[in-house]
């Protein structure tokens, strides 16, 4: 009588790849940055029409509240201006160096920044879109609109380190600061450059999400070419060359007593 053979229990699932782990955000940031970004080119007028809508209450309250105004000026011009957003990867970057293996991820956030920016600088000049125009304005700046500078160097300076800050390891304390300090400067970076009716909301939100997949897409990038150490290194570290264990020699199979040297 034949038994009937147990089905094959099922092999778990792989471990997900970084690659596949970052296909899926960098696909969501990418479809809405394309979205957006042919809603503003396309001058469409429901969208207009809400930047508008927005703007003009800001402006109204920027004008009332003088103190919340200058101070949203100095954080905008000092604390979170790009170049100081760029001062503060420099400074990254030469920590980087001092570090055991970490010329490759030095290079590469100076290579992402660099990118970054020209990408930045280059749907600007396509563009063109203006400003907002006040008869009253409480502050000023140039070059066109789309997307927001601020917020897109903000967004990818600060995304990079955190993640840097994350390979080597930090404190709980040390993380969750870092962590608080890049939301509230990415957020409150956007917040004043419309409070200050230098740019429209939606220059704004662009530049979160060029700015979001730039990170997800070096990320990847990084953990690709260098998919290793958490010290900063460039490259994976190699195979272990600690030496085996010495093999104990077997028992001899014959019954018969050694032979005796001659």
């Amino acid at each position: 009588m034949r038994t009937p053979h147990a089905p094959a229990p099922h092999a778990p699932p792989g471990p997900r790849t970084p690659a596949r782990s970052a296909a899926a955000p960098a696909a969501l940031l990418a479809a809405a940055s394309a979205l957006l970004l042919a809603l503003v080119a396309a001058e469409w007028r429901p969208l207009l029409d809400l930047d508008a809508g927005i703007s003009r209450t800001t402006h109204r309250w920027a004008v009332a509240e003088d103190g919340l105004t200058q101070a949203a000026r100095v954080l905008t011009d000092w604390v979170w201006d790009p170049w100081t957003m760029r001062l503060l990867c420099a400074v990254a970057v030469v920590m980087l160096l001092r570090r055991p293996g970490g010329r490759w991820t030095a290079g590469w956030l100076i290579v992402v920044v660099a990118v970054a920016t020209a990408v930045q600088q280059g749907l600007k000049a396509a563009l063109g879109r203006e400003r907002p125009v006040w008869s009253d304005p409480v502050d000023s700046a140039h070059y066109a609109a789309f997307p927001s500078g601020h917020a897109m160097t903000a967004t990818v300076v600060l995304g990079l380190l955190l993640w840097v800050l994350r390979r080597h390891g930090p404190g709980p304390d040390v993380w969750r600061t870092a962590l608080t300090v890049a939301v509230v400067s990415v957020a409150g970076v956007g917040l004043t450059r419309v409070w200050l009716g230098v740019h429209w909301p939606t220059d704004v939100l662009g530049g979160w999400l060029l700015g979001a997949l730039t990170v997800v897409a070096a990320v990847a990038a990084h953990r690709r070419l260098c998919p290793a150490a958490p010290d900063g290194s460039g490259g994976a570290r190699p195979p272990s060359s600690s030496p085996e264990p010495p093999t104990s020699p077997e028992p001899p199979t014959s019954d018969d007593p050694p032979r005796r040297p001659r």
